[in-house]
């Protein structure tokens, strides 16, 4: 079966032109123009990833992105405008797993995918040696994607799930956001100034009721990395 992408984005121009390029390699494309079109597209059938421009008509791509996120842990990636610093942060924080700043080029785009794809499709089948991981009160059942801390369940996305899994696998390692990066996306981490680990990281730790000044679960080594001790 087609893997099936989900594109919204209200420039018909650039909704078309990646959909074409992800046809062209084996994907089935949905294309909505309007916020209010994608929910709709959301709602009625099996997805794989949902790609989502910010500014939408009818619904905009936060909303889109946090309704996801109520019923759905398949990946999201944003497209955000050039500048668009607080959008990003914003979507990274309703749980969207990348995004990309307009203009782009489709084929990093399809690159950054397929990506997604492979890693959710790793962690959603169980192929790894280990199936469950245990520290400090936190449990992480790679097979069903679930994430418990003191027994209470954990609602975490995609890469959420990927970062607290690679720090509990290395735990009482210190492991760079770089590397961390390079992990969950299979690519270079492509600029200084790129916050999408920190981001990611602030918000698990508000899920899991963690400190920043004093945290008991992820803790951060300035100018090293994360890690967790058990």
């Amino acid at each position: 079966m087609k893997e099936k992408i989900l594109i919204a984005e209200d420039e018909k121009e650039i909704a078309d032109l990646v959909a074409l390029y992800l046809e062209n390699e084996g994907f089935e494309v949905l294309v909505c123009y309007t916020g209010t079109e994608a929910l709709g597209a959301v709602s009625s059938g099996r997805l794989d990833l949902v790609i989502l421009d910010i500014m939408l008509p009818g619904a905009d791509g936060l909303e889109i992105c946090r309704r996801i996120r109520e019923k759905h842990n398949y990946p999201i990636i944003m497209l955000t405008a050039k500048g668009g610093e607080m959008d990003k942060i914003t979507g990274l924080a309703m749980g969207a797993d990348d995004y990309m700043t307009k203009p782009f080029l489709p084929l990093e785009l399809t690159a950054r995918v397929k990506a997604q794809l492979r890693r959710y499709k790793r962690y959603n089948t169980g192929a790894v040696q280990e199936d469950v991981l245990e520290v400090s009160g936190l449990v992480l059942n790679i097979k069903t994607h679930e994430c418990f801390l003191n027994d209470k369940l954990l609602n975490l996305t995609p890469t959420e799930f990927s970062i607290l899994r690679i720090l509990c696998q290395r735990k009482g390692q210190v492991v760079s956001a770089e590397e961390l990066f390079h992990l969950i996306w299979e690519e270079e981490y492509y600029t200084k100034n790129n916050n999408t680990i920190t981001v990611h990281v602030r918000h698990l730790r508000e899920k899991m009721g963690d400190s920043f000044e004093h945290p008991k679960y992820i803790k951060t080594v300035w100018g090293c990395g994360y890690k967790i001790e058990g």
